[in-house]
């Protein structure tokens, strides 16, 4: 069976290529979701993308990856990571690999960047390298798996 990988973007980032291109580039999240497809089919999974503003609907589509044989998550919660414990809690509920990524490298921006309440349920975080964070994150969740 091949292992399915769910890729969560979370609040904001359906502006990539719009938004701060000093800290997020200019690659659309529809570039972004095409290169993870690619890099999927090389690496023999298969990746669903999820893009939500609404934290409901983001713990919603965690929650649906616990019933729908997701194998393991990617995500990028954006501006939720510093604070939404509901997200942290839904992840926590999953029983697979979770790798938080983040485009840009959080530790050298706000301080408000610099704690993340998700760290706590995912495997690992991968930050501060542009699209590659999405492509190291996927091989990472990818890793995971094979490790298991």
């Amino acid at each position: 069976m091949t292992p399915r990988i769910l890729v969560l973007h979370g609040v904001n980032l359906g502006m990539f290529g719009k938004r701060d291109p000093r800290h997020y580039g200019t690659q659309t999240l529809g570039d972004i979701n095409a290169r993870l497809a690619a890099l999927a089919e090389e690496l023999h999974v298969a990746v669903t993308v999820f893009q939500s503003d609404s934290e409901a609907e983001f713990v919603r589509r965690i929650h649906q990856a616990h019933e729908d044989g997701s194998s393991a998550v990617v995500v990028n919660a954006g501006a939720w990571t510093h604070y939404s414990y509901a997200i942290a809690d839904a992840l926590a509920i999953l029983r697979i690999p979770i790798v938080e990524v983040h485009m840009s490298n959080v530790h050298a921006r706000e301080p408000f960047r610099h704690h993340s309440v998700l760290s706590g349920v995912a495997r690992g975080s991968v930050c501060g390298f542009g699209v590659d964070s999405y492509l190291l994150g996927l091989r990472a969740a990818v890793g995971q798996l094979e490790q298991e």
